[in-house]
């Protein structure tokens, strides 16, 4: 049971545990242990059908499900079923219209994070996926996919008529199908 003081803490604001290895505070001192272990790699619960490891008990509930094909997840909206809350959520907003992600550059509205981060890159012209066999960059890993495959066609073809990367390093085409 919570106590009075923690109780206050909560409603006050104040954090009074303080991580000792950065600036992370919080009012529950279970919160703080939890993420300590971010910082020491501890993983104290473990899955018993694979070597999945976690931190959290709910995130290693969730694994198990992908092990079980419990989707306890229902949408109110249609047939689809999750094994995740999130999953869900983001699923409804299919239905809802939704789009809660919103670009700080321009008008455009997303119902993903992921989505509305590679949309900002758009504005701010970063590229960090990169390809180090040639200095190609892209804001998107299927770009990535996609030229990378640009450098396997060539060796596949072996050469012949091939529209693969010119700035290539060759030794990595070779190596990479050995």
């Amino acid at each position: 049971m919570e106590s009075l003081i923690a109780r206050q803490q909560k409603h006050s604001g104040e954090n009074p545990h303080l991580c000792p290895h950065c600036d992370y505070r919080t009012n529950n001192s279970n919160d703080l242990k939890k993420h300590i272990r971010t910082h020491t790699g501890e993983k104290p619960q473990l899955c018993p059908h694979c070597d999945f490891r976690t931190i959290q008990s709910s995130t290693l509930k969730t694994h198990i499900r992908t092990h079980t094909g419990e989707k306890p997840q229902l949408c109110p909206h249609c047939d689809y079923r999750t094994n995740h809350s999130s999953t869900l959520k983001r699923h409804i907003r299919t239905h809802t219209g939704e789009k809660p992600q919103l670009c700080p550059h321009c008008d455009y509205r997303t119902n993903q994070s992921s989505n509305l981060k590679r949309h900002i890159r758009t504005h701010t012209g970063e590229k960090p996926q990169l390809f180090p066999h040639c200095d190609y960059r892209t804001n998107q890993s299927s770009h990535l996919k996609r030229h990378i495959r640009t450098h396997t066609d060539l060796y596949m073809s072996k050469n012949s008529g091939a529209s693969g990367c010119r700035k290539a390093d060759h030794k990595f085409i070779h190596l990479w199908h050995m």
